[in-house]
């Protein structure tokens, strides 16, 4: 990737978006989840995921918001990631089984959250203290 074909605020959401995503994958992959016991075990093989899937995805639409521009409004991707998340769960509802198997209605409230948590970092974290994050339009 040419450094002067990528401005300066794509760059910066190109690395929190893989640092993000690839703290996810490790985190399932070293099956974080297996050092816990009793209901702590349980909430999070029930749960983490749930939460921390959306996280990755909203910012995995974050790196595009530069050259998607109707990506730039928070609440738009907030909407994609919570609607494709909530629409998996109640496919799961109906016995269509897409990307689980078992239609539990907390997992829409743990999808809500996960998104609402990553709309936080976006806006009150990331925008505040990282150079070039705000979007100039």
């Amino acid at each position: 990737m040419n450094d002067q074909l990528v401005r300066p605020e794509h760059k910066i959401r190109i690395i929190i978006g893989i640092i993000i995503s690839l703290t996810i994958a490790a985190v399932h992959a070293f099956r974080i989840g297996s050092y816990l016991d009793g209901d702590l075990y349980i909430l999070y093989y029930s749960y983490a995921s749930d939460i921390i899937i959306p996280f990755g995805f909203y910012f995995l639409l974050v790196i595009s918001e530069t050259e998607v521009r109707f990506l730039q409004r928070w609440f738009i991707k907030a909407f994609i990631v919570f609607g494709a998340a909530t629409f998996t769960e109640i496919m799961q509802a109906f016995d269509y089984y897409f990307l689980g198997v078992t239609y539990d209605p907390v997992d829409i409230l743990m999808f809500a959250i996960g998104t609402l948590t990553a709309v936080f970092f976006d806006k009150f974290i990331f925008e505040r203290f990282l150079p070039n994050w705000k979007i100039e339009s």
